[in-house]
C-alpha cells in the first residue's frame, strides 16, 4: 500500500441498508445462482440495488468497459448504497483500472466484497485510496458457501468483530510467527498486476493465495514468476488456500516450500479461501498476526475513518 495513505474502514451496515450489486468482470452464467444470492441477502435483512441490465453479455465480459465502469461509479456515488458486492469474477477488472475514479472511492468509502478477478479491483483500490477491501463470497457464490463462510460474511457487513480465524484442517508447512498487512487474492490475478501502477505492496505482507482450473505447471510458473520478480522474498508469511482443479495440492505446497527455502517465513496450507464452499471473508490491507503455534490469524481492530 502507498505508505502515505492511512487505512480507511468503511462503516458497517444495519438491517434494512442497501447493497449495490455490480458486474465488473464476466457475465452471469447461471441466473439461478444470481436469484439465490439475492434471496440470501433479502433473508439477512438487506435491500439490493442493481442496474436493470446487469445480466448483459458482451462475449466474455458483462458489457463494455464503459458500461461496467459507469455501473460501478453510479452505485458508488449513490448515498443510499452502503456496500458494493460483485456478482461474479471471470475477467475484466484490469481493463477498468485506468479510468477508475479513485478520488470518488476515497471520498465515499464503502464496503467492497469479491474474489477471483475482483482481486485486481480490491488490491488497486486499497493501494490507491487506503480503503480496506474484502476478499470473500460474491452474489453468485453465496448459496454454495459453507455455513462458516456465510456467517463470517454477515458478521463483516454488520460490523461484528471476529478477532481471529482458526480453521479445521489447516496444514502448518512451516511454523513461526509473523505480522503484517493481509494480502489475499487469486494467484493469476495478482501476477497480472506485477509491473503495473496498481501493483500491491508486498513488503511484510501476509500473502494468501488461491486459484482454480490451472494445470500444475501453470501454478508452478505463476509462483516461480513471483519468486523471480523478487516478491516472495519481501513477504512476511504465506498462506495457501484452495487450488480447485489444479492437480495434487501437495505438489503446489512443495513448490512453495522450495521457492521459499532461503526465506524462513511461516507457510500454511489448506486455508478456507478459494473458489469452493470454504471462502472466509478476509480484509485486504488490514493488519494481521499469524500464530502458527495456535494455527490462527489474529486481527487487531483496524482504523475507521
Amino acid at each position: 500500500m502507498n505508505a502515505t495513505l492511512k487505512p480507511i474502514l468503511a462503516a458497517p451496515l444495519k438491517k434494512g441498508d442497501t447493497i449495490g450489486i455490480i458486474a465488473p468482470a464476466g457475465p452471469v452464467r447461471n441466473e439461478n445462482d444470481f436469484s439465490a444470492g439475492l434471496k440470501i441477502l433479502a433473508d439477512l435483512g438487506f435491500k439490493t440495488r442493481y442496474r436493470s441490465d446487469i445480466l448483459r453479455h458482451d462475449d466474455y465480459l458483462a458489457g463494455t468497459d464503459q458500461e461496467r465502469l459507469a455501473e460501478l461509479h453510479e452505485l458508488w456515488r449513490d448515498p443510499e448504497v452502503q456496500a458494493i458486492l460483485a456478482v461474479r469474477g471471470g475477467y475484466g477488472c484490469l481493463r477498468l483500472l485506468p479510468d477508475l475514479d479513485f478520488a470518488l472511492i476515497r471520498q465515499q468509502p464503502k464496503i467492497l466484497i469479491g474474489f477471483s478477478d475482483l482481486t485486481v479491483l480490491l488490491s488497486a483500490i486499497r493501494q490507491k485510496t487506503g480503503l480496506i477491501t474484502f476478499h470473500g463470497p460474491m452474489l453468485t457464490t453465496l448459496a454454495r458457501s459453507d455455513r462458516d463462510s456465510q456467517e463470517a460474511f454477515f458478521d463483516l457487513l454488520t460490523g461484528r468483530t471476529r478477532p481471529e480465524i482458526k480453521s479445521k484442517g489447516l496444514e502448518i508447512l512451516r511454523g513461526g510467527q509473523a505480522q503484517g498487512n493481509l494480502l489475499p487474492g487469486n494467484l493469476t490475478s495478482l501476477v497480472h498486476l506485477l509491473g503495473t501502477p496498481w501493483e500491491p505492496q508486498w513488503r511484510d505482507a501476509i500473502l494468501v493465495l488461491e486459484d482454480i482450473g490451472e494445470a500444475p505447471y501453470r501454478i508452478d510458473r505463476l509462483l516461480t514468476h513471483l519468486w523471480a520478480a523478487g516478491r516472495l522474498e519481501q513477504i512476511a508469511g504465506l498462506i495457501l488456500g484452495d487450488f480447485d482443479q489444479c492437480g495434487e495440492k501437495e505438489i503446489i505446497w512443495q513448490r512453495a516450500l522450495d521457492l521459499l527455502a532461503h526465506h524462513p517465513i511461516p507457510i500454511w496450507a489448506n486455508f478456507p479461501c478459494g473458489h469452493g464452499s470454504r471462502n472466509r471473508i478476509l480484509p485486504l490491507g488490514a493488519e494481521v498476526q499469524l500464530d502458527s503455534a495456535a494455527g490462527r490469524l489474529v486481527f487487531p481492530q483496524p482504523t475507521r475513518r
